[in-house]
């Protein structure tokens, strides 16, 4: 059976490659729709690694997150309860989950262009708070 470091160690190669991915369009003056929605898209798996991650580490403590209607919000305010993360970085997080909501839930063509270059600016700066916040269960 895999180990949580492990589990952690897989999604954190994942969310690398996806922050890589989102940095070359990311770069360019000028987005099309098609790389808007591609940023959009990286920026959505991110936000799922992150949850991946949280979701293992409260399960490593017995911590269960039941309620089908609101889990996501609930695995941020679980993780801020047990000493994950500081509520200011789940804060930050749930800015993304309302992000990855309406992404899921609409189209594409939607999206919101300085919405989504606003958040691929933040995302490595929230990603990095983030890996020191979960480097003990690493």
């Amino acid at each position: 059976m895999i180990n949580l470091p492990e589990k952690i160690s897989a999604e954190i190669d994942n969310i690398e490659k996806s922050l890589a991915n989102l940095s070359s369009p990311l770069k360019k003056k000028k987005k099309s729709i098609i790389e808007i929605a591609g940023m959009a898209a990286f920026i959505q798996n991110i936000y799922n690694g992150i949850e991946n991650i949280l979701k293992q580490i409260l399960k490593s403590k017995n911590v269960s997150v039941a309620h089908p209607e609101i889990w996501h919000k609930e695995l941020l305010e679980k993780s801020v309860k047990n000493n994950i993360i500081p509520d200011e970085l789940a804060e930050a997080l749930y800015e993304y989950l309302t992000f990855r909501h309406f992404f899921i839930h609409s189209y594409s063509f939607m999206l919101d262009k300085k919405k989504v270059v606003a958040l691929a600016n933040n995302i490595n700066k929230l990603w990095q708070k983030f890996l020191g916040e979960i480097k003990p269960y690493r």
